[in-house]
């Protein structure tokens, strides 16, 4: 289970509205919203602090190995690569759909991919316009 399907049901066991939630975490509504459907994640780790003491539960419980990929895709690359790396993410799953694979091999597969991703990331950046790359503009 996901994220944004984790959040949604803890928050419906306490019966606690959308803008209920969003209020207490101090999200809006709709952020909230976008967190429930998966398409966006908390940029502040502090969010998940926030969300796992409202619940009583774990930061670990709110994130599956697939969130952990895709929260750092955005941290590391932005927005781009958080779609990027969903979509991937999407189309490997008929890989593990056969159920061959123990869990322990999943994960690997999903740590190589990753280390796969960046590597590739890394040496296409030079046909990335300078204007575009974001260590270029932190520097400015």
């Amino acid at each position: 289970m996901k994220f944004g399907e984790k959040l949604r049901e803890l928050r419906r066991s306490e019966h606690m509205t959308q803008t209920e939630l969003a209020n207490q975490l101090g999200v809006t509504m709709r952020t909230l919203q976008n967190y429930e459907s998966g398409r966006i994640y908390p940029k502040n780790s502090s969010i998940y602090g926030k969300i796992a003491d409202r619940f009583n539960v774990s930061v670990d419980y709110l994130l599956s190995d697939e969130d952990h990929f895709i929260q750092q895709a955005e941290e590391r690359g932005g927005a781009r690569s958080r779609r990027e790396v969903q979509e991937l993410l999407s189309e490997l799953g008929g890989l593990f759909a056969g159920g061959e694979l123990s869990q322990e091999d999943k994960d690997q597969v999903m740590l190589a991919i990753n280390d796969l991703y960046w590597v590739a990331k890394e040496r296409n950046r030079k046909y990335i316009p300078r204007k575009y790359r974001s260590e270029d503009k932190e520097s400015d």
